[in-house]
């Protein structure tokens, strides 16, 4: 039985340098902008027999913006950032460098006080693993950018590492098909 899960990163809430780990704002100006120069692309997942999103402002606003009246999934979260939650790179890495290189480096560790690298990609392979699966349905989900790379890992079966070496973009799509414990990338063509 294979399902056909399509990820949507949510639109932006900030510029790429202004964002903040676990920021919770709705769609900045540009974001708002950004989805209808996308919805001609995007609203055809409107067909998918489910329709989720992140529990996050933006990514709910996105897929509001989309018309999918999505269900709002608490395991599609973006990863807990423990005491360093509000913050952005540079401010933590001016505060503890230290930490922040033990944090890049090993998947396992959570210096900030909150979830793993390991431990969130768990997370998301584990809400895609439970998706109901039955030939032929197609799911959609809007999501924080971290949580579509965390997802993307874990489908490929990736080290946890080649998570910062995977960029997903505002509104971009990830295509997965397959179910629990077997999943498939899938590239499509323009049509």
């Amino acid at each position: 039985m294979n399902v056909r899960i399509t990820l949507v990163a949510a639109a932006r809430s900030s510029s790429l340098l202004a964002e903040r780990f676990d920021d919770d704002r709705s769609l900045d100006q540009a974001g708002w902008y950004e989805v209808q120069l996308a919805a001609h692309a995007l609203v055809p997942l409107n067909a998918a027999e489910l329709r989720y999103c992140s529990p996050t402002v933006r990514s709910r606003a996105t897929a509001q913006a989309l018309g999918f009246a999505p269900m709002a999934q608490p395991d599609l979260r973006d990863c807990d950032m423990g005491r360093w939650r509000g913050s952005t790179l540079a401010e933590v890495t001016a505060r503890e460098p230290g930490a922040v290189d033990v944090w890049l480096a090993d998947p396992c560790s959570a210096p900030h006080g909150g979830e793993s690298l390991l431990s969130f990609i768990g997370r998301i392979g584990g809400w895609l693993d439970t998706r109901p699966a039955y030939d032929g349905g197609s799911v959609v989900a809007v999501a924080e950018p971290a949580v579509v790379r965390a997802a993307l890992v874990y489908a490929l079966q990736a080290p946890p590492t080649s998570y910062w070496n995977v960029d997903v973009r505002p509104l971009s799509t990830v295509v997965l098909s397959g179910g629990s414990g077997y999943w498939n990338l899938c590239l499509q063509t323009a049509a």
